[in-house]
């Protein structure tokens, strides 16, 4: 079995985003999950399709349902909360030394979560 490479995604679960590219470009929404492996992420309400379900016990007539499936992490930017413009991600550290997420266009600490 090959080892695929895992991608270093700065995207958390939580942050808001906003679409630079394609289909859904200017929609903004949550980060859902991160996937390392594939290098994206999936993001509420952007990228939804419908699934086709064979017949089961949970749907015995069988079903269409809608899902929400990953976009490309290039695609999108994290939304600074006071400007509610697009930025990217850098690091430093704080007073103690710990390493945290800033904000490229202001420097300003992304509050976690």
């Amino acid at each position: 079995m090959i080892a695929s490479r895992i991608y270093k995604i700065r995207l958390k679960k939580g942050d808001l985003v906003v679409v630079r590219s394609g289909k859904y470009k200017g929609k903004t929404g949550k980060v859902t999950a991160t996937h390392p492996r594939e290098n994206k992420v999936t993001v509420e309400g952007i990228n939804v399709v419908k699934r086709h379900i064979k017949p089961n016990q949970s749907h015995p007539q069988g079903d269409i349902v809608e899902v929400t499936k990953p976009i490309w992490v290039s695609k999108v930017s994290i939304v600074e909360p006071i400007s509610r413009r697009p930025s990217r991600i850098s690091y430093g550290t704080d007073k103690n030394g710990k390493k945290i997420r800033l904000y490229a266009r202001s420097g300003k600490e992304i509050a976690n979560g």
